[in-house]
């Protein structure tokens, strides 16, 4: 019988205890996230085997027909009998009956497979089993023995556990490591509902392309394809599989962190799909171009990049790819960097969600001086591609307790000159240590963007018209009040406002510098604050 979420989830969480002793929660996943990945490959490589033995009569000639795959080159092509091939001394009953030398048998193992399968460079093979620190091990022989031997109850094969259930027990496991990395849990994980609801706005279609910018652990571009099946899959024995009129997904992600890279792809083939994870700046180096060396661009662009990021102007100023043609974002914070990127990155017609920080919506807007922000909002505003706002609730996000937006653009908006704003602050469950959405949150979200309905207390529709009276602020909270509150700025908003300001004052300084020298006055007044 296969394995229900639950058992799966409190078995996965016990492993992660067996080596809570030497390691901090934080490093869990660096592990044991491998450590579960390679029995998945080696349980379903076990089948596969099978299988094949069961068509040609013999386990003798289906191990000769894969052998002669491998020898030939086939399988690390993606095209033979199995999809990775798993040398004998990688395979999970080998590995349990290792009693000495685990670690360096275990590193040995994630290397050799990685050196057999092309694809799985890089990500299977970035962790030392036997490291020391300080002269000791970081991890001894009997903690690992330990893991294994906790990895060794259930089996992950093929008929064990469908894809989406191990998929969704990892997502737990990332989930519970993300509680425990606290702060810098943001850098790869975006909370399941939240994704769930990007999924459910996008609605992606059979042979769709679909971008993350900033793919983390995969979990955005994993519930679009989930949400495909979900919505045009079709039940075979127990599974949930894509019909073969329909063309999945073909998704598309970059990610700057080495560690994060190696868990989207472990996390991408754990739900049998295929994505082109590439690893990478994408502001400075952004990886998916033609061949000419324009930005490939892509149907649907799913995003979550990290809030308010500093980069120097000069990315944007010396640009090669023409992507910031809105406007150059100021340094303090790259949200409008970022959007201008994923912009640059969509095909005609196509469709954008991204999570921000709720200042990104309203950060200049009513200011007496310049603005960078509010100008290039104006821009995206005027040029009528600003869809929808959604605001979230509070202490929903591992990285910070501030509720964030989600910001929809659309090349080929349904409601021309119209915005829809949501205010779902109040639509949370409490939890420990983070808010969550229930399921009926998330419906009723996806219901009234889908119906484009303006609901008391909850959404509003607004004209380009009103958008350019209140200054080009798109903030839910200003058009949708609930229960009396009025918009306060908390202080991470008060410090990057603070932050744009003195931005401007040092460029308005610098330029009024260059026209006094010009003007043949630059030594006779000091200009200060």
């Amino acid at each position: 019988m296969p394995l229900d979420i639950s058992t799966l989830e409190n078995w996965l969480w016990e492993a992660a205890c067996a080596i809570r002793g030497p390691v901090d929660a934080p490093k869990f996943k660096d592990y044991i996230l491998p450590l579960i990945f390679l029995k998945r490959l080696s349980d379903v490589f076990e089948d596969e085997l099978a299988r094949l033995a069961q068509v040609y009569g013999s386990p003798e000639v289906a191990a000769h027909i894969v052998e002669d795959e491998r020898e030939r080159g086939i399988i690390a092509a993606g095209r033979g009998s199995v999809r990775f091939y798993i040398p004998e001394a990688a395979r999970w009953p080998h590995i349990r009956r290792r009693t000495t030398g685990l670690g360096q048998h275990l590193t040995d193992a994630v290397r050799a497979v990685a050196r057999e399968n092309p694809r799985l460079q890089g990500v299977i093979d970035i962790v030392d089993f036997n490291a020391t620190t300080a002269g000791q091990r970081i991890v001894p022989d009997e903690y690992l023995a330990r893991l294994v031997e906790v990895l060794s109850r259930h089996r992950l094969g093929l008929d064990d556990v469908e894809p989406d259930i191990l998929g969704r027990a990892y997502e737990y496991l990332l989930r519970k490591f993300a509680e425990g990395q606290g702060q810098s849990a943001g850098e790869f994980y975006t909370p399941r509902e939240v994704a769930v609801l990007m999924a459910r706005i996008l609605e992606p279609q059979p042979g769709m392309t679909v971008y993350d910018p900033a793919c983390g652990s995969g979990g955005l571009l994993i519930k679009c394809h989930l949400r495909l099946l979900e919505t045009h899959g079709v039940e075979q024995n127990g599974h949930r599989r894509l019909p073969s009129q329909h063309a999945p997904l073909r998704l598309f992600g970059q990610e700057i962190n080495p560690t994060t890279f190696a868990m989207a792809r472990m996390n991408a083939v754990i739900h049998d799909m295929e994505a082109d994870i590439r690893l990478g700046d994408t502001m400075r180096q952004p990886a998916f171009r033609d061949n000419a060396g324009r930005l490939q661009t892509f149907d649907l662009v799913v995003a979550n990049p990290m809030w308010n990021q500093e980069f120097p102007t000069d990315v944007y100023e010396n640009d090669p790819y023409e992507r910031f043609a809105f406007g150059i974002p100021p340094a303090s914070t790259a949200d409008w960097g970022w959007l201008q990127h994923m912009y640059a990155s969509l095909k005609d017609g196509g469709r954008m969600a991204v999570v921000l920080d709720t200042g990104a919506v309203s950060r200049g807007s009513g200011s007496q001086g310049s603005s960078r922000e509010r100008d290039i909002r104006k821009a995206f505003v005027e040029r009528d591609l600003i869809e929808a706002v959604i605001l979230l609730p509070e202490n929903l996000f591992y990285n910070t307790t501030a509720p964030g937006i989600i910001l929809v653009i659309n090349k080929a908006k349904r409601h021309p000159r119209e915005i829809l704003l949501v205010n779902a602050s109040q639509l949370f469950l409490k939890g420990r240590p983070k808010n969550y959405l229930g399921e009926e949150h998330v419906e009723r979200i996806a219901a009234v963007y889908h119906g484009w309905t303006a609901e008391e207390g909850l959404s509003a529709i607004i004209s380009l018209e009103e958008a350019a009276r209140n200054d080009y602020n798109l903030s839910p909270s200003r058009y949708v009040a609930q229960n009396g509150g009025e918009e306060v700025l908390s202080l991470e908003e008060a410090v990057l406002r603070l932050q744009e300001a003195e931005e401007e004052r040092a460029a308005a300084d610098r330029e009024l510098q260059r026209i006094l020298e010009f003007l043949g006055m630059g030594g006779t007044r000091r200009w200060k604050r």
